[in-house]
């Protein structure tokens, strides 16, 4: 099976979750690596691992992102990487797919499934390398994986409870 690097210059993990219930909070990990195993058009054989570092992610405002990496939330000291490992895949006809994993965050680890979307093969103009892409989407309850600082409001919390995650990859065919 073909090995993918994920180009880390060209990726992206964006989350976007609620805050006092009205409004959503963006921010993104700019610092993503890993590999995809995964011969094209094939999407029930997709096998991937992916880094974040944790110390990459903005909101945009610093303030805010410091919180963020405190304890309260991710925990940076701690917990520096986010990791998903995948277990399995499930081809829905076309360019999609469905790939279940493990996802690791704050050291607790829970199953997770993608919704993903596969790109490509292409030729890079800038160099020739082979590439592919992949969008992926998924929904998670930050309860789950400790993440438990609350602040309650006369209906809900200042932090939802559920956060949406996409992840636009770009990798490269590995070299034998």
């Amino acid at each position: 099976m073909a090995r993918w690097m994920i180009d880390p210059d060209h990726s992206v993990v964006a989350f976007s979750v609620k805050h006092m219930m009205i409004t959503n909070v963006r921010g993104l990990f700019t610092k993503i690596s890993g590999a995809i195993q995964f011969d094209p058009p094939e999407m029930s054989h997709v096998s991937v691992e992916v880094e974040i570092d944790v110390a990459s992610l903005t909101t945009g405002i610093r303030k805010r992102d410091e919180h963020l990496f405190s304890p309260d939330f991710l925990d940076l000291e701690r917990y520096p990487k986010i990791i998903f490992r995948s277990t399995r895949a499930e081809a829905l006809g076309g360019n999609r797919c469905r790939v279940a994993g493990d996802l690791t965050i704050r050291g607790t680890t829970r199953a997770v499934t993608l919704e993903v979307e596969y790109f490509g093969p292409v030729t890079s103009p800038f160099g020739g390398e082979t590439t592919i892409g992949f969008s992926a989407t998924t929904s998670l309850n930050r309860y789950d994986y400790t993440v438990a600082w609350h602040e309650p409001m006369e209906k809900g919390e200042v932090a939802g409870e559920n956060v949406e995650i996409t992840l636009d990859i770009e990798a490269d065919l590995a070299a034998d």
